[in-house]
């Protein structure tokens, strides 16, 4: 009797794992029904307006914006416009007046999110602007390692971090330092936003190559800047 049921539990076990599987490979086979069915409106909605994924069904249904067009329709809103008027009045104008930046700078943006130090300096006629963040965002940044650039000593005339969160946000602050120092030439110019309330003594502290010029105040998308500048790889007094 044991042996009857216990081949009957059997033919049960492997009845039920056949379903399983059969089931398994109809979903696996026929995606479109049930990723494609009703959400296809998405893909008509515009970059502004469209809701972030849920599933990967949502993300599959997305039409793939050329990255030209993402940046000419960023360009044309508000807050970047905004965001590069604040730069060019707090950042460029001062390292011009500096004469620390010039239309033949080689000028390093980290922590470039989608790219809006790069397009101002480049409006603002900078010719050799490169932007590097962690996730990259083309066709303006490219992705790098802050605590870890893949650039040459001495490459650059200037560095900009214009995003407060990249300074305090550095999980090696002494790190991040050393790098933009190594990569910028002796006599370029380091410029670094910071939130106001940061001792402007540690930043400069951290900065242990470097002396401070210059310290800006500006507000970028309400948010209370202090623009650190400094002349990389110089004695300090």
């Amino acid at each position: 009797m044991d042996r009857h049921v216990r081949r009957l539990l059997n033919r049960v076990a492997i009845a039920l794992a056949a379903v399983a599987t059969a089931a398994l490979l109809h979903l696996f086979r026929s995606p479109s029904a049930s990723c494609f069915g009703g959400s296809l409106a998405h893909s008509s909605l515009s970059l502004s307006t469209a809701p972030l994924p849920r599933t990967s069904c949502d993300a599959a249904s997305r039409r793939v914006v050329d990255p030209d067009t993402r940046l000419a329709k960023l360009r044309s809103s508000p807050r970047w416009k905004r965001h590069n008027a604040a730069l060019s009045a707090s950042v460029i104008d001062p390292l011009r007046r500096l004469r620390l930046l010039g239309r033949s700078s080689r000028v390093l943006c980290l922590a470039a999110g989608a790219g809006q130090a790069v397009d101002a300096l480049r409006v603002a006629g900078v010719g050799d602007v490169t932007g590097v963040d962690l996730v990259d965002f083309p066709p303006l940044v490219r992705r790098a390692d802050p605590h870890n650039l893949p650039f040459f000593d001495d490459a650059f005339d200037l560095v900009l971090s214009s995003d407060p969160a990249a300074f305090t946000g550095a999980l090696f602050p002494s790190r991040f330092a050393s790098e933009i120092e190594r990569t910028v030439r002796r006599g370029g110019a380091i410029a670094v936003a910071v939130d106001r309330r940061v001792d402007l003594n540690v930043v400069a502290s951290i900065f242990r190559k470097s002396r401070l010029v210059d310290v800006r105040n500006a507000t970028f998308d309400v948010s209370a800047t202090s623009i650190v500048i400094l002349s990389a790889n110089s004695e300090r007094h």
